[in-house]
């Protein structure tokens, strides 16, 4: 960095349409703040770029100064990985166009747009894609890794429904890459993360959804969830793709159908939803409410929309985020035991475990049509610590990876790469699996200098 001088700033700023912001700008503190608040990476420079001009432009200065660098698309990954220290950030967050072709049912969207961009754009002709259950999340990082959500059990994954791409590799170039076109590219770019260059635009599939879907929450007292798990363990082995039940165990926010006396307390939490007619899906959950005794229930036809927001107070910007996960192939007893042990002993109100469902469509996809190759997982879990102090770090990320070792045992080894945290590298091989050296070969081929390592990085082998 020792000659990136202020004449080379300035020259590089008159050559993009964005915005260059350094240390000594008012906007610097605001611009390098992501999603977790652990994370507190100074970079040299970001580079809020409009188009692929300005992409070009700081791949070609972070490699003449050889800038680390790191790519923004929301922000929001736990690792941290969209922010460096003392390299060069190419910001994503303005370029946010969403282009729906509902004929087509096709939607071509910019790599700083978040799940409530594509949603809002989508679902005013009754469209949308598979993506995550936080609408604050971005598309690009959601997407690079798999990505999975509410309609993946109906639809597949996220990568599943993606088209093509555009993409600006380490040598400055425009590349596109779908199933006809640089297929090798697109095959890696399916859940090989940002490897392989920066992607400025995604080509979706679109599906049916909406306006209004059934959806909602059973609740249910902690000290049920053992007999509750077990119940839903074999319940989902036979309920229908249409329907998805996700199970949540914390303490329970102050929602308005929850009793006072349950709030802050520990629950189980099925949240669900059901993508066909609403009555056909009642029937279908009726057999949830059997599971325990509810201490409160809301579930109706809501506006998918509403649905895709539903957790984000829960999950809002600049808190402390630390998460460890495993990929499960079944709910074993040992599994829920373990589980339970530490979901009654959380040490901040805000953390919770989470079992994510798979299956359906997401598991009928070959184990090599794709860099995302872990479609034996029927179940992500997700050992999810939040806290707001510096003071907590230490007892939050003890609880995380005390329980992440105590149910490890009971897991397929395998694990979903975008909730890997950033000292674990060591699992992006299990991440991949059998996939993983064809990874390499495509990364030699495309980033042999491993300039795109700000990620969940396959380091090439050349």
């Amino acid at each position: 960095m020792k000659n990136l001088t202020k004449e080379r700033i300035e020259q590089f700023r008159g050559a993009i349409r964005g915005q260059v912001i350094i240390p000594a700008d008012a906007e610097y503190e605001q611009a390098r703040q992501i999603w977790n608040g652990s994370i507190d990476r100074k970079p040299a420079l970001i580079a809020r770029c409009l188009g692929n001009a300005d992409v070009m432009a700081a791949i070609a200065l972070s490699r003449e100064q050889k800038l680390p660098l790191a790519v923004r698309g929301g922000g929001h990954n736990i690792a941290g990985n969209a922010m460096c220290d003392d390299g060069l950030v190419i910001d994503l967050s303005l370029m946010k166009s969403v282009r729906v072709d509902p004929d087509a049912r096709l939607a071509r969207v910019e790599p700083g747009a978040l799940l409530s961009d594509v949603d809002q754009e989508c679902q005013a002709y009754g469209l949308a894609t598979p993506l995550g259950i936080n609408s604050t999340t971005g598309v690009a990082g959601l997407t690079l890794g798999g990505g999975f959500g509410w309609l993946s059990r109906k639809y597949g994954m996220t990568v599943d429904n993606l088209v093509s791409v555009e993409v600006i590799t380490a040598e400055g170039r425009r590349v596109v890459a779908s199933a006809s076109e640089n297929p090798d590219l697109f095959w890696a770019v399916r859940g090989g993360g940002g490897n392989f260059g920066v992607i400025t635009m995604f080509e979706f599939k679109l599906h049916r959804v909406g306006p209004e879907i059934l959806s909602g929450l059973i609740v249910f007292p902690i000290a049920q969830a053992k007999a509750v798990l077990q119940q839903y363990r074999e319940f989902v082995k036979t309920m229908p793709d249409d329907l998805n039940v996700w199970a949540v165990l914390r303490n329970a926010p102050p929602l308005p159908f929850l009793p006072a006396s349950v709030h802050g307390k520990g629950v189980i939490i099925l949240p669900m939803v059901y993508l066909g007619d609403p009555d056909a899906g009642m029937r279908a959950i009726e057999p949830l409410r059997s599971f325990g005794k509810p201490c409160g229930e809301h579930v109706g036809p809501t506006p998918y929309t509403a649905w895709q927001q539903a957790f984000d107070p829960l999950l809002g910007p600049g808190a402390r985020n630390y998460w460890k996960s495993h990929n499960l192939a079944a709910l074993k007893d040992e599994t829920i035991d373990a589980g339970l042990r530490y979901a009654t002993a959380l040490p901040t109100g805000e953390c919770e475990i989470f079992i994510g469902l798979l299956g359906g469509a997401a598991g009928k996809v070959p184990v090599d049509a794709m860099a995302y190759g872990a479609r034996d997982a029927e179940m992500v879990m997700n050992i999810h610590a939040r806290w707001q102090t510096a003071q907590d770090d230490g007892r939050c990320t003890d609880w995380a990876r005390e329980a992440f070792n105590a149910i490890g045992r009971h897991a397929t080894g395998s694990v979903y790469v975008n909730f890997l945290t950033a000292e674990e590298s060591a699992r992006i091989s299990a991440a991949y699996g059998p996939n993983h050296a064809r990874l390499v070969t495509i990364k030699n081929r495309y980033d042999p200098t491993n300039l795109f390592r700000m990620n969940q990085n396959i380091q090439p082998s050349v």
